[in-house]
């Protein structure tokens, strides 16, 4: 039977072992000097030589030669590496995980070593254990025999309970570098008589990711097609063009907004066999690979690639914009999760191409642009000012932003129950009653309010501002002077008005409410649910009525319960506390023209329907 080629070329002696002399000089060391631990935790990536350093471990614990050990060559170190020494005892944490494993192998470590020195347990995948089973080894593991030696193998340390972490001398494994790769390969190749190209190597090594496992089981599969010589286009043929070599020259057509090419790029990959989904995630990691060179001096601790790939990755992040990376991660993302659930996840990815390609250096898609913020005069401050918060500037009425999307427009029934809703509102507030408010008032209502008193938001005749410093209102028939207060307390606001007076005192909440969001929107823009569902329907010397239509408007105002005090506070000159009022009363249903007429009767203007 054929035996490949990572098996047949396990190293045998810790000379053969490539690119790990950090951890062979520890061990050879003990080895001579017989101070091994009790415990050891190798941890490394796939292919590193985990398992096959804990086998010359093994070896070397047990090796009858008197010099240098292991020897190989002895009749201990060729059972251990037929896998017939019984004291060398390899156990598959991911098949034996269970509790019951455990004891088992608790139970026969008291029993001496039938033939060697020494009794080796290697546990490969030991992540893989369940908690009890951990909990199990904890003993075990801290006082063994003086016989006995325990490896544990991993891939993923941090799975791994502390308790077991700190009963182990750990031993980490690096990727190996491709020049040691290659050098390694050149050997084998020269020992079955097959020739490889040295950029047919290179490609090889550079696939292979620092693994000396996955680079033999690439250049196995290279030369199973009976050929005694191989090349570069052979290797790329055999491999699919797959590796990081595919996203760097995805992304390198991406940045330069070659579409054309690279979806043509893209469709040579997937011909070979590619998975679209595995393509999507696989270059996302890409793109996050391009974000960290870009911040980090050496980024080998967060980037588990080789040393030649993460150097050409930062070779192509240096000539890219943050942006376009950030674009490259949102945008794949967005497509990996549509793809989860298309039936042609093909046809996605290449719209993110396309995307990718006509959009390079813009925002995001989804990501709206800031908006800019309404130009203020800077004010210049009085040394008494020096020590006072900064007040929030008011922003020019004229300078508002307007509405993101319009409303579609409503059916004639529609249409109909917000004009009787609005006209009860109107009739309600110049009765003095609280009555349930519209979502927001027709044009014809502020066209009427213009007609016979001052429009929102305008000064008086002396450019006065409809509320004066202490927040009160300046209509004709308000009282003013120390009794001012009461005459506001407990009280609707326009409850002791008629006529003209009714209507300006209207005007004026109107036009503060107005001013609020005018600047409450630039702070927080879910503030326009509240302009929807709410109105300011009373004020008096210590507090403000806001009444809402529903519950949810209620919860929306009672989280910007403090900007909307804060902006009262700025527009009236007073600190104020805000009391939030639901009012879902549908009240008696009218026609519209009996609305429209008592309106017009209490209002003292004519209020047209059309």
């Amino acid at each position: 039977m054929y035996t490949a080629l990572y098996r047949a070329y396990r190293p045998e002696v810790f000379e053969e072992l490539l690119g790990q002399e950090h951890i062979t000089k520890i061990l050879r060391n003990q080895i001579a000097s017989g101070t091994t631990s009790h415990a050891y935790l190798f941890c490394g990536t796939r292919g590193t030589g985990k398992t096959t350093t804990a086998r010359l471990l093994a070896k070397g614990l047990n090796c009858l030669h008197e010099g240098e050990r292991p020897c190989g060559k002895c009749a201990s170190c060729q059972a251990i590496k037929d896998g017939s020494f019984l004291d060398v005892v390899e156990i598959d944490a991911a098949s034996n995980r269970g509790i019951d494993d455990i004891r088992q192998l608790r139970d026969s470590v008291n029993y001496p070593p039938v033939i060697g020195r020494n009794k080796v347990y290697i546990i490969d995948e030991v992540h893989m254990l369940s908690t009890e089973a951990f909990n199990a080894l904890l003993k075990t593991l801290e006082e063994p025999p003086e016989y006995v030696t325990f490896i544990l193998a991993t891939t993923e340390p941090r799975k791994l309970p502390a308790t077991i972490l700190s009963r182990c001398l750990r031993l980490d494994f690096k990727r190996i570098p491709e020049t040691v790769l290659i050098e390694g390969m050149k050997r084998i190749c020269g020992e079955i008589g097959i020739e490889v190209t040295e950029p047919a190597l290179r490609i090889i090594a550079a696939n292979a990711d620092g693994s000396v496992r996955d680079g033999l089981s690439i250049l196995d599969q290279c030369i199973s097609g009976g050929d005694r010589t191989v090349d570069a286009e052979q290797v790329l043929d055999f491999l699919g063009a797959s590796g990081e070599a595919v996203f760097v020259e995805l992304t390198d057509l991406v940045r330069k907004r070659r579409t054309a090419e690279a979806i043509e790029y893209l469709a040579q990959v997937l011909a070979d066999g590619k998975d679209v989904r595995q393509l999507i995630r696989d270059w996302i990691s890409h793109y996050r690979n391009l974000m960290m060179t870009k911040f980090l001096r050496d980024p080998q601790a967060v980037i588990n690639l080789s040393v030649e790939n993460i150097d050409r990755i930062r070779e192509q992040s240096s000539v890219m914009e943050l942006e376009d990376i950030n674009r490259g991660i949102l945008e794949l993302s967005k497509t990996s999760d549509a793809a989860r659930w298309s039936s042609q996840p093909r046809i996605l990815l290449e719209v993110c191409i396309v995307n990718l390609c006509q959009g390079a250096g813009m925002l995001p898609q989804g990501v709206p642009a800031r908006r800019p913020e309404p130009a203020v005069p800077a004010k210049t401050k009085k040394p008494s000012e020096a020590k006072k918060p900064p007040k929030r500037e008011r922003a020019p009425q004229e300078e508002r932003l307007p509405e993101t999307e319009e409303l579609p427009e409503a059916e004639d029934a529609r249409e109909a129950e917000d004009t009787l809703r609005s006209l009860d509102a109107l009739i309600a507030a110049a009765e003095g009653k609280k009555e349930s408010m519209p979502e927001e008032a027709p044009p014809e209502y502020y066209e009427d309010l213009a007609e016979s008193g001052p429009a929102a938001g305008q000064a008086g005749p002396e450019g006065a501002d409809p509320l004066d410093g202490a927040g009160s209102l300046d209509g004709p028939g308000q009282k003013e002077g120390p009794g001012q207060a009461e005459s506001f307390a407990g009280t609707d606001q326009t409850e002791n008005l008629t006529g003209a007076d009714q209507q300006e005192s209207a005007g004026d909440l109107l036009a503060l409410w107005d001013k609020v969001f005018a600047d409450g929107e630039h702070e927080k823009g879910s503030i326009y649910l509240i302009r929807k569902g709410g109105m300011l329907t009373d004020m008096d010397e210590y507090s403000f009525t806001v009444t809402v239509r529903n519950d949810m408007t209620r919860r929306q105002t009672e989280r910007s319960r403090a900007l909307l005090e804060e902006l009262m506070e700025f527009h009236t000159g007073k600190r104020r506390t805000m009391r939030v009022v639901i009012n879902e009363s549908p009240g008696k249903e009218i026609s519209v023209e009996e609305a429209a007429a008592r309106a017009s009767d209490v209002l003292g203007v004519k209020v047209g329907i059309e």
